[in-house]
């Protein structure tokens, strides 16, 4: 049945003042961000120093930002598991879900596949698709806001609770917003001059991953909120349509790119490219394509999956009770017509 997002309610025993815990860190904080550090430490000089010695899954230029993101979003993730009750814990499905999910978004940005995907302009259309879609997706699909709250120090929920951030993450996820800015990221970094900057300057080239990374997650989990509306910000019928609207215009993108000329992205002839056998042209007939085909494949499952959710709400909506939910007020779609269940 759809999940729902029971009132957080996490114990935290009184500490004597001057503790850690007056700053919102407990023992076990402390540690695991030590070792979070030390780690990272460890792996920041050894990328430094001696970056010819480390294998394929290390990283190609090491990012404290992105590593903390992922290292402390599993560990904060597997803790709340940890914490949850049995009726508040994700299934083992959600739980792979969010990991696969991390996983997928690190391998393209903090191992070598990063440096492949700065010579090759396919190459750095999969490390989007990855970073826009695949990833985001799994994330969002295990809903795993509750968990993390659960596993997070109390300074952090705290941060995440302020009105001002959740006000900001509303606005951004208004249906209209959400998917203009989800595709209007790709078309702004994909005009040749803007890509071209955003390819030979650091700042800007951690610009474009972070806004692809956090915007998918944004998206997606707009569009794959299982439960009905309220407490999810649209309707049912909304969700259904968001993957596809966002889908057409991706289309469009990558069909201009893999028919259109070779040569529109020179970056790649100025730094060289990694596979002389592949030509310009062809780097960016196979780079529309992935833009293409992926793209739409992902619009396709998020589909699927709304759908799936709107399946299993009416398995559950009692129509004695049509009040307490917006979704059962109004009949907008019934997904028996959809599915040929009666």
């Amino acid at each position: 049945m759809p999940q729902s997002i029971e009132p957080l309610t996490v114990s935290i025993t009184p500490a004597a003042p001057g503790s850690l815990s007056d700053l919102g860190f407990s023992r076990d904080d402390v540690i695991g961000v030590a070792i979070t550090f030390a780690f990272g430490g460890a792996l920041s000089w050894l990328c430094a120093q001696h970056p010819t010695t480390l294998p394929i899954w290390a990283p190609w230029e090491f990012s404290w930002p992105e590593y903390l993101a992922a290292v402390l979003g599993a560990w904060w993730f597997l803790r709340g598991v940890a914490r949850s009750t049995s009726g508040e814990r994700p299934s083992i499905w959600r739980q792979i879900s969010f990991m696969l999910g991390v996983v997928a978004i690190y391998a393209v940005v903090q191992t070598r596949f990063d440096y492949v995907a700065q010579h090759e302009f396919f190459v750095n259309r999969i490390q989007h698709i990855f970073m826009h879609h695949v990833g985001p997706f799994l994330i969002a699909l295990a809903w795993p806001g509750g968990a993390l709250m659960r596993g997070m120090p109390p300074l952090m929920r705290r941060f995440i609770e302020l009105p001002l951030l959740r006000q900001m993450i509303s606005a951004v996820q208004q249906p209209v917003l959400a998917g203009v800015l989800f595709v209007g990221l790709i078309y702004l970094f994909l005009i040749p001059e803007v890509h071209f900057q955003a390819m030979i300057d650091a700042r800007l080239y951690a610009i474009m991953n972070w806004s692809m990374i956090g915007d998918g997650i944004l998206f997606w989990c707009l569009v794959l909120d299982p439960r009905p509306s309220p407490p999810a910000r649209v309707s049912f019928a909304t969700r259904l349509v968001l993957p596809f609207a966002v889908m057409f215009p991706q289309i469009a993108l990558g069909a201009r790119i893999a028919f259109g000329p070779g040569g529109i992205y020179p970056y790649y002839e100025f730094c060289g490219r990694l596979f002389p056998s592949i030509s310009a042209a062809s780097d960016q007939h196979i780079g529309g394509i992935v833009i293409w085909i992926p793209a739409g494949m992902m619009s396709a499952a998020g589909f699927m999956t709304v759908l799936n959710a709107l399946r299993r709400y009416e398995d559950t909506l009692s129509f004695d009770e049509p009040e307490e939910h917006d979704d059962a007020k109004r009949i907008v779609l019934d997904s028996s017509a959809w599915t040929g269940r009666r």
